[in-house]
């Protein structure tokens, strides 16, 4: 009998043992990114287009009086337009399908105030399916922007627009052009405008007046990958400006709150201050969305010819979204004729060229690299997994290792001023703090610090470092590490 329990204990210990080894992964942390978040957080950059009759009456935004004949580009080639957002390295755009003076750039059955009775394609055209096709055979990915607010409809602020035009306008886009990776709203809504005719200042509350739970819910019936971005998320937020930058610390979660106490936060009513930044810990994962535009205008204007802005000043922008974790939606403004200006598609074809010849080479591939820890010394979560090109393999520590050092050994010796960090993000938002160091005149010299990790971070220097040998340094954790992604790159030289 005693030797039956000696030997039922043994099998019980070692049971035990392979539940322990089975349990080894880190617990993850905090709120976690769904599928589309993840498919969004690798795009990275895309485009969103305004163009409308404001782009022919040279204004910013439309009153919706304008009449539907001065829409005619009698030059626009959707493929043109792709085929420069593709060259600057961008994997999506968004078509603003509507924008607040209420003109539709499709067909649509919702209101008489669509590119139906506009000469374009002879009253027969469909500028919404035409840039769809195009970006879908370009192996991009489709958004669309419809604005809540319309300045043409008489009836807007009156349930009747809601219900009759706005919501049906929604399911004519969702259902009618294919798989969407992204749906827009901003917090623009009422005010001054045609009205029908009426030519007054109407004012909403636009808390209840669109009931955004309604909208949310005929997103996801209909286009269940999209990701919803507005000031509030659900899927990914506004970082608070419209330059293109995150704040130097940027959570991916996010937890909304209203000006007003006891008031729903809403698209158009949140405490616009804790944007940029996001909350640390927050309620939801919503990282944030840069939207910046490519001229000083969202819209095409004359004046502004010159203006675009310089592939240094893109490549300032990129580090500061994209390299925050966030992502950079670049606001593209096609001139009457339905085309992109030649500065804005030579300067969009010089910052794809910028990016694609720093990121070629990953110069820490190869290096041979020393951890203080490994999790459970196990090879799963060795920090090879950092070079080893998959997003989501990952070095771990162990539980109650909180704060590392891996040291790189250089397959060769290299010139780099950025340094990339990637959180396998399945397992949430962990690091807080880190320092990368550089083998120099036989000493560890520091190069650069971060705070938060997330999904993406770039760390750019001011110079090129020229060393063999790498030093990073995990500072601060709430829990045990989970990085997935070490990289050194070196830009070209810009002129």
């Amino acid at each position: 009998m005693q030797l039956f329990h000696k030997a039922f204990g043994i099998f019980l210990i070692s049971c035990a043992s392979l539940s322990t080894l089975a349990q080894v992964a880190p617990k993850p942390y905090g709120v976690l990114p769904t599928e589309r978040q993840l498919a969004w957080q690798e795009r990275e950059m895309y485009v969103i287009m305004h163009f409308t009759p404001t782009t022919f009456q040279n204004k910013e935004w439309g009153f919706g009086d304008a009449d539907p004949a001065i829409f005619n580009p009698t030059n626009f080639v959707a493929k043109d337009i792709v085929a420069a957002v593709k060259a600057g390295g961008f994997k999506g755009i968004t078509v603003v399908a509507k924008h607040h003076d209420g003109f539709a750039l499709w067909p649509t059955q919702s209101t008489a105030y669509n590119i139906s009775k506009s000469p374009f394609r002879n009253g027969k055209g469909d500028l919404v399916k035409e840039m769809k096709e195009a970006t879908i055979q370009a192996g991009l990915g489709f958004g669309i922007y419809c604005s809540p607010w319309d300045r043409n409809n008489a009836n807007y602020s009156k349930p009747a627009y809601i219900n009759e035009v706005y919501y049906k306008q929604l399911e004519e886009l969702y259902s009618n052009y294919g798989q969407l990776h992204t749906v827009f709203y901003d917090g623009a809504n009422g005010g001054d405008g045609f009205y029908g005719g009426a030519k007054e200042k109407r004012s909403i509350d636009a808390s209840t007046y669109y009931n955004y739970d309604k909208i949310w819910t005929i997103v996801r019936k209909m286009q269940p990958n999209a990701v919803i971005f507005s000031d509030i998320g659900p899927d990914i937020r506004w970082v608070g400006n419209e330059s293109g930058f995150a704040a130097e610390t940027s959570w991916s979660t996010f937890t909304p709150i209203s000006p007003v106490k006891d008031k729903k936060p809403s698209p158009g009513f949140v405490e616009e201050k804790d944007l940029p930044r996001g909350t640390r810990n927050g309620e939801f994962w919503t990282p944030a969305e840069c939207d910046v535009p490519l001229r000083p205008g969202w819209f095409y204007h004359p004046e502004q010819d010159g203006k675009t802005k310089t592939p240094a000043q893109l490549l300032e922008i990129y580090y500061q979204s994209v390299g925050r974790s966030a992502a950079l939606d670049l606001g593209i403004a096609p001139m009457p004729s339905g085309q992109l200006h030649p500065d804005d598609i030579k300067n969009l074809r010089e910052f794809g060229t910028i990016l694609k010849n720093t990121f070629a080479s990953n110069l820490a591939a190869g290096a041979t690299i020393s951890a203080s820890n490994t999790r459970a010394k196990s090879s799963k979560f060795s920090a090879n997994k950092l070079i080893d090109q998959d997003r989501y393999s990952y070095w771990a520590t162990d539980d109650s290792v909180t704060h590392a050092e891996l040291i790189f050994q250089l397959k060769n010796t290299a010139s780099f001023n950025v340094v990339r960090l990637r959180e396998n993000i399945k397992l949430g938002q962990r690091i807080e703090a880190v320092a990368v160091d550089a083998w120099i005149d036989n000493n560890w010299k520091e190069i650069g610090t971060a705070t938060s990790i997330a999904g993406n971070r770039l760390i750019r220097l001011k110079n090129k470092i020229t060393t063999n040998k790498v030093r990073l340094r995990i500072i601060q954790s709430p829990v045990c590490i989970a990085l997935s992604d070490f990289g050194l790159f070196a830009e070209p030289n810009l002129q």
